[in-house]
């Protein structure tokens, strides 16, 4: 009889989650193993959401600063670039992130095992591979980093071609005239940001009353306001009742009475754990009625040596986030107790124009009576804005009134997502280093989007003195 294998640790899954767990166990000196049922590493993150949506929504820029070029328009000619020929560039990216990736575990000497994972028991799982061959292996500890998908009602019929979900969008072979996208949170505004971009009229379906609730008040208006200037029509507060397909198109009925007709239709409402195949009934783990997995502040479930990260578990479905979830409980399994997760986490939306956040808001300190101002910088008046054209966007910062201590960032305008984090290195450091008199004191190469900061910090300065 063949041996079964044993290691010190199994992780199920290779997205951000399952690597940073694989990565540092590795380096601890731990036998690892890491279970992918897709084809090649890098989970949806790779190969379905964030790198292929950002090389898209890229490749939709660059295919904008064309159209708008002086040349192009005294020529009179306006290139065409289909959707599926612009998200053909995101190919090869993810080719060159999975090499990366696969590089990663063949250096850390990792075993990568193909297949789909199930639990027998609370130290055995089965892999079954593409051919249907099963075998066991053992573990004396297990990361599940499965990751999610989108959530699909039942009364949504996803196998009729003009319907898709934020997986499937990204297999669309042309550009439609015309799209409806119910759900406007992350994705969906970033999805809506990008057919805008490429003159596709959308129908922004909301849920809720505001886009984005979750964000400081004033950046949820700004968007609003710069999607209504586009052209995006935003419905807040609906709930769906039908969607009816043909040939044609397809009709979104909402429970207000108002019915959208549009080419294609876009489901961005929600997403479930990837937990269903996992046999966790074997080892008493139930999860939630949205397929997360229950887990306690050290990522661990009802079983203790079974730990769980990244989106299976829920807010705050990033990939940043379960990165540094996957390193925090190789650490803590591994008994470094040196290793600290990270809490503060920024928040990178990348609609355009980007949107990034991190700290308090005005409504949540205002809620908790806290003593606050506030500085802001509007990117126009910036000399590097001027000189790329983008204009559009500001830079607030939040601090306390009376110790000057950063409390929130918030950015909304091109490389947004970059610019927060000169902030948070600030905000992150004990006081009295955490105040915006940095920005003051602090010279900033000229002309630099950085210098937004400074900007921001002498008028909220001017606030209080």
């Amino acid at each position: 009889m063949a041996t079964t294998p044993h290691f010190d640790l199994i992780i199920i899954g290779t997205g951000p989650g399952g690597e940073g767990a694989a990565m540092t166990a590795a380096k601890h000196g731990k036998s690892v193993a890491a279970i992918e049922r897709y084809t090649r590493v890098g989970g949806g993150c790779t190969h379905w959401g964030t790198i292929p949506s950002k090389a898209l929504r890229r490749a939709i820029y660059h295919m904008n600063l064309i159209n708008q070029s002086p040349i192009y328009k005294r020529m009179d000619v306006v290139p065409e670039y289909p959707f599926a020929e612009l998200l053909a560039t995101a190919n090869r990216v993810i080719d060159e992130q999975v090499d990366l990736r696969e590089s990663f575990y063949d250096r850390n000497r990792v075993q990568l095992i193909p297949g789909q994972a199930s639990f027998v028991d609370p130290h055995t799982i089965e892999v079954e591979g593409d051919g249907g061959q099963r075998r066991r292996y053992t573990a004396d500890s297990f990361v599940i980093a499965t990751g999610s998908r989108p959530y699909r009602p039942a009364d949504i019929d996803f196998s009729h071609p003009r319907i898709f979900d934020s997986d499937t969008l990204l297999r669309m072979d042309h550009t439609p005239r015309s799209i409806t996208i119910f759900g406007a949170g992350v994705i969906g505004c970033e999805y809506a940001s990008m057919l805008r971009n490429m003159q596709v009229a959308v129908n922004l379906v909301n849920t809720r009353a505001h886009l984005l609730e979750f964000l400081d008040d004033e950046i949820t208006d700004a968007l609003g306001y710069h999607f209504c200037d586009k052209g995006i029509r935003v419905l807040n507060g609906e709930e769906h009742e039908a969607v009816e397909a043909t040939k044609e198109g397809v009709v979104l009925s909402l429970k207000s009475g108002k019915k959208l007709r549009s080419e294609v239709f876009l489901w961005a409402n929600g997403r479930s754990g990837n937990t269903a195949d996992l046999g966790l009934e074997s080892v008493g783990i139930t999860p939630n009625k949205r397929g997360q997995i229950e887990v306690s502040e050290t990522f661990q479930t009802s079983q203790p040596h079974i730990y769980a990260v990244g989106d299976v578990v829920g807010f705050p479905a990033l990939a940043s986030a379960s990165y540094d979830q996957g390193r925090y409980v190789a650490s803590h399994l591994c008994g470094d107790a040196d290793d600290k997760l990270v809490r503060d986490i920024p928040t990178g939306i990348y609609t355009t124009p980007e949107i990034s956040s991190l700290g308090k808001s005005e409504r949540e300190l205002t809620a908790e009576k806290v003593p606050y101002e506030v500085g802001k910088s509007t990117f126009k008046t910036l000399a590097r804005a001027q000189i790329t054209g983008q204009q559009v966007g500001m830079l607030k910062l939040i601090f306390h009134r009376e110790t000057l201590a950063l409390l929130g960032i918030h950015c909304f305008g091109e490389n947004a997502a970059e610019i927060i984090h000169i902030g948070q290195a600030i905000m992150s450091q004990p006081a009295p280093h955490n105040t915006i008199r940095y920005f003051v004191n602090t010279t900033f190469n000229y002309p630099t989007m950085a210098e937004a900061y400074r900007v921001a910090a002498l008028d909220g300065l001017g606030r209080v003195f």
